[in-house]
């Protein structure tokens, strides 16, 4: 069996994108989404997402997501905003300007401006203040820790720690641990659950991350926050009494390259 793909990546959190709108791609076949992102044996990504046709002509499109591991898996703000690039390069929207698609946790709106990609996120209703932690869902689970130094830590070893233990039983949850470089800047490290380990990049990870420190600080709502693969940007309206709206998550989008591999899985 031939498969095309299309390599994309947003700040170092990679993708392996494919056209399914004629619906070949057997999706359920957990071992072949695991083969095609494994980085050895198969092509290589943090994860593998399809496109496909959404039943109402008034959203452009579906977004299908899965980890690594083969299982198809909760929002990924970076693969929102690569799926979203991917249309406007396939001509699968009606106005690059602005666009609509589903995905697991609900509707999305999103904007390409010359490889930039606007991405408006979930609202956020609830925020759980632990011991030394914050927990929300910004279309995934987030666990966020704020230190300083984080360059320093161990993060695969924190995170799987967090990740596996019996508080977050039994789906888990993405770890990550921020550094304020300022009200307005933060650097971030994420540990992502079906990747298992370190990604450069974690949309809804920085998402959550900014929301956190908004909650803690209370000054800033829109943040430029630093990755190990680049630079993104976090907007938002709102409070913790009242829920946050108008999330968007910016930063780049790029297209790798396109292949194709022959597979007997």
């Amino acid at each position: 069996m031939k498969i095309e793909f299309y390599k994309y990546q947003g700040t170092g959190n990679d993708f392996v994108i494919i056209d399914n709108r004629d619906g070949k791609f057997d999706s359920k076949n957990y071992t072949l989404v695991s083969f095609l992102c494994d980085r050895r044996m198969g092509i290589g990504a943090d994860g593998l997402m399809l496109l496909e046709n959404h039943h109402s002509p008034d959203i452009d499109f579906t977004m299908r997501y899965y980890n690594s591991d083969g299982k198809e898996a909760s929002m990924c703000g970076n693969g929102g905003r690569c799926i979203a690039a991917f249309a406007v390069h396939q001509k699968a929207v009606q106005n690059s300007a602005e666009f609509s698609f589903e995905a697991v946790d609900g509707l999305h709106i999103a904007k390409y401006d010359n490889g930039i990609v606007s991405l408006k996120m979930s609202e956020v209703d609830h925020i759980e203040l632990g011991d030394n932690y914050y927990f929300l869902d910004t279309g995934s689970p987030h666990y966020i820790a704020h230190k300083q130094n984080i360059d320093d830590v161990d993060i695969v070893k924190y995170g799987s720690e967090i990740r596996y233990s019996d508080q977050f039983k039994p789906g888990g949850t993405n770890v990550n641990i921020v550094e304020e470089l300022s009200d307005n800047h933060l650097k971030v490290r994420t540990y992502e659950r079906g990747v298992e380990d370190e990604t450069y990049s974690c949309g809804t990870g920085v998402v959550a991350s900014a929301i956190s420190t908004f909650v803690k600080n209370n000054k800033s709502s829109s943040f430029n926050i630093d990755v190990k693969g680049g630079k993104l940007k976090v907007n938002f309206e709102g409070n913790k009494h009242d829920g946050f709206k108008n999330i968007w998550l910016i930063g780049p989008a790029t297209f790798v390259f396109y292949g194709a591999i022959e597979v007997t899985l």
